[in-house]
């Protein structure tokens, strides 16, 4: 029965998955329907109360309104840049390190998005790079792809290491099993869990450092005038280099600090390193890449966020013109800082509600605390640093809030269905919740083998959940216990698990809908799933291969 019951779980996944990859609607179309079934199946085959489901659907709201808000502080600020004339300096000084569209992803995505990841996580990256990549000539699709495929090395560090320090942490923590293999290994539980975070960073290292170059084979290929992966591959000096500038100190930092700073170290000391190479012309190829004119452009690459930009003001230097985006990576990192009073002094201001309509389902905002917060508040400080002028900023906010409408719809459907599938351990029937039961399917199904599935295992935890951490917080144990009954290394396979939890980012339905929000690319959901799964694919197989290696 439990592979039935397995099958009957994924149900929701390929209804996804076929709605939005295969026939190709629209999000907001898919999504509601999907939602429908995964209601369905939870009432007629789990048979979860209503109030449970109910509450699940709020609580899902909740968290969709808060990706929104990031998204919209995301597009708000851009927006101020360029009406102060702050993105037409960026963009010249972008082209003064390289006109090679390869290269500005790369800096832009790869090691600026990876800092901000390890500052912030929630989809900031993709919320930040996506936008400044359209302003800097961008194709809106192209920009919104390049910013989803690195949603993955960086991700497990995200938010100085909470998918680490609370996912991973929260999901083993108190399990008698764990607690007895950390008393036969002779270590404390925070040296265990470092060595979890060593693990992954190592992972990521290997698997990661190739991202770059996919990156750009993906964007030569789909968005390449002659649409060839070779345009991409071309690069791959450059490429693995940039990959490696940013994996070898991410490595190193986890090793020796802990999983607080790796993504914020990789991506700064990347920086340092691979602007000034790029530059110089270090490691590329005598011929550039660039992006047919805008106006052949099919319709379907644009979205509502245009590409123009002001003209360049009198005295906006790069230093100035870059100065708040500095801000953002300055005040996510104080704002998230244990040792600093800022956190406690944000995360106070909580809206909560527990047991909502006498379930064990709560819903708990911190709107401060949100990145959103950061991005608004430097938004408004961009106004009086670059002395824009009234009309000029409201012009901003409102085009903000315009762009946001078309994905609302689409994230307040998907949401509330990765919290129905998650909550649904409260039933009637005596099943475990839907993802741990797919999961147990899964690995009666592999046996010793299973190492080789456990990184997409975390995939698909954080395809339905939208988050690295709680994929982390739902198969952390579940990963643990497989282990041990294949009598394999527990750390090993814990640490596949958040690996594939970040690969899975790519793909998180959430994630496409809001990343494809801050640009105002509609209906093209499936199309950016479709193009980001192949690397998808390959992290977690790839991370696979390696842990079946590692537990021999």
């Amino acid at each position: 029965m439990i592979f039935l019951y397995s099958l009957l779980a994924l149900a929701p996944i390929l209804v996804v998955f076929g709605l939005l990859v295969v026939m190709r609607y629209p999000a907001k179309r898919a999504m509601p329907l999907a939602y429908g079934v995964t209601v369905a199946i939870a009432l007629l085959v789990w048979r979860v109360p209503v109030p449970q489901i109910l509450a699940s659907t709020l609580q899902g709201a909740v968290i969709a309104l808060e990706i929104l808000y990031i998204v919209f502080g995301a597009i708000l600020l851009l927006n101020t840049l360029r009406a102060s004339g702050a993105v037409s300096t960026i963009r010249r000084g972008l082209l003064g390190i390289s006109h090679d569209r390869r290269v500005q992803a790369i800096l832009i995505a790869w090691l600026f998005g990876g800092f901000i990841e390890g500052a912030s996580g929630f989809g900031t990256t993709a919320a930040v790079c996506g936008p400044l990549l359209v302003a800097i000539g961008f194709p809106a699709m192209a920009a919104t792809m390049v910013a989803l495929i690195v949603q993955s090395t960086s991700v497990s560090f995200g938010a100085v290491g909470t998918p680490i320090l609370l996912g991973v942490n929260t999901g083993l923590t108190g399990a008698a099993a764990v607690e007895a293999q950390v008393a036969d290994l002779g270590i404390s539980y925070e040296s265990y869990l470092m060595g979890i975070g060593t693990r992954v960073a190592l992972f990521h290292g290997i698997v990661g450092s190739l991202i770059p170059l996919l990156m750009v084979a993906c964007l030569t290929r789909h968005f390449g005038r002659r649409q060839r992966w070779r345009e991409g591959f071309a690069l791959w000096r450059f490429s693995l280099f940039a990959g490696l500038a940013f994996t070898l100190p991410s490595m190193a930092t986890a090793a020796l600090l802990g999983p607080e700073f790796p993504s914020l170290v990789g991506g700064l000391v990347g920086l340092a390193i691979v602007v000034p190479a790029a530059r110089r012309g270090f490691l590329l190829p005598r011929d550039g890449w660039d992006f047919a004119p805008a106006a052949d452009w099919p319709d379907h690459w644009m979205g509502r966020l245009k590409g123009t930009v002001e003209p360049e003001r009198r005295g906006m230097t790069l230093v100035k013109a870059w100065f708040p985006y500095l801000l953002v990576g300055i005040f996510l990192v104080l704002t998230r800082l244990e040792v600093l009073p800022v956190r406690g002094w944000l995360q106070a201001a909580e809206f909560s509600a527990a047991n909502l309509l006498n379930t064990d389902v709560s819903i708990s905002s911190r709107p401060l605390y949100l990145p959103g917060t950061v991005l608004i508040v430097v938004a408004l400080l961009t106004y009086f640093l670059h002395r824009m002028k009234a009309a000029a900023f409201a012009g901003a906010a409102t085009e903000a809030g315009r762009t946001l409408l078309g994905s609302s719809i689409a994230l307040l459907s998907a949401v509330p269905m990765a919290r129905v599938f998650i909550n649904s351990d409260v039933n009637a029937a005596g099943l475990d919740s839907m993802p741990l039961t797919l999961a147990t399917g899964v690995a009666l199904l592999a046996g010793q083998s299973w190492p080789l599935f456990a990184p997409t295992i975390g995939a698909l935890g954080a395809f339905v959940a939208g988050s690295n951490t709680i994929s982390n917080m739902m198969f952390s144990l579940f990963q643990f216990g497989v282990a041990q009954q294949i009598g394999v290394s527990g750390a090993i396979v814990v640490a596949l698990q958040a690996v594939g939890g970040a690969a899975g980012n790519m793909i998180c339905v959430h994630n496409v809908v809001a990343a494809s929000a801050t640009v105002g690319l509609d209906a093209q959901e499936g199309n950016l799933i479709q193009k980001v799964l192949p690397p998808m694919i390959y992290y977690v197989t790839l991370a696979g291969i390696l842990g079946l290696v590692a537990v021999r």
